[in-house]
């Protein structure tokens, strides 16, 4: 498998990562992203030994778009530096089930993440190990009863746009596990990391990477509309 390469130096690695692939390996035995990417690499510079690649972020598996990795020990340190003090600015694109009533916002919830069942749920601000989610959305395009946004994510819950979008009552499209009651299965869930912004973690420059979500459906019926990609590009 060929993973798309966005950006490379000697300190950064920013891929379009592909959807249904895991970003590391998982009980699934399935070939993952950073296996994938390090393989790539020792490949190509001939490095022998071991290659180093460090995990900053993460998407989950059914996701696909921008992500980052760093190719040092220090640039890593750095980089989730930065995502701790949120220096990185993460957007996503989502096709939600339904319309949002206003056209953005910003959503807080609880999150508590069940590692047995790999479930996330939305809970009171008492549960003793709830987590603050926030987010902030925007209204970018609807067709009767579906909608594109655009999301800032504040804070990197496990499945937060999911589970945030679907205590709303919006559901991903596609989404079998926050939204099985209004989504068939084998539906691809319409969810992408489609900017990231950082600093160079040596030369501090501001830098963007895009990714467009691909032109299927439901991408199609809203990715036609260049005009929306350049707002909010």
């Amino acid at each position: 498998m060929k993973i798309p390469i966005l950006y490379e130096d000697n300190h950064l690695l920013v891929v379009e990562k592909p959807v249904n692939v895991p970003v590391q390996e998982d009980e699934s035995g399935d070939l993952d992203v950073l296996t994938i990417l390090k393989q790539d690499i020792k490949r190509r510079y001939q490095k022998p030994g071991k290659v180093y690649l460090g995990l900053v972020h993460r998407l989950d598996r059914p996701v696909g778009g921008v992500m980052v990795f760093a190719k040092t020990s220090k640039a890593a340190s750095r980089l989730s530096d930065q995502l701790r003090r949120g220096i990185i600015e993460r957007r996503y694109l989502a096709v939600l089930r339904g319309v949002p009533r206003k056209k953005q916002s910003t959503l807080q919830h609880y999150l508590y993440k069940s590692r047995q069942k790999n479930q996330v749920y939305s809970v009171k601000p008492n549960h003793p190990e709830g987590k603050v989610a926030s987010l902030d959305y925007q209204l970018l395009d609807s067709k009767i009863d579906q909608s594109l946004v655009s999301v800032r994510l504040h804070t990197g819950r496990s499945h937060q746009i999911r589970v945030q979008m679907a205590t709303e009552g919006l559901p991903l499209y596609g989404d079998q596990k926050y939204g099985s009651s209004m989504n068939k299965r084998g539906e691809q869930i319409a969810l992408w990391a489609h900017k990231l912004e950082l600093e160079h973690p040596t030369t501090k420059e501001k830098m963007q990477f895009t990714s467009e979500a691909p032109r299927v459906y439901p991408w199609e019926l809203y990715t036609t509309h260049d005009q929306v990609y350049k707002t909010y590009g």
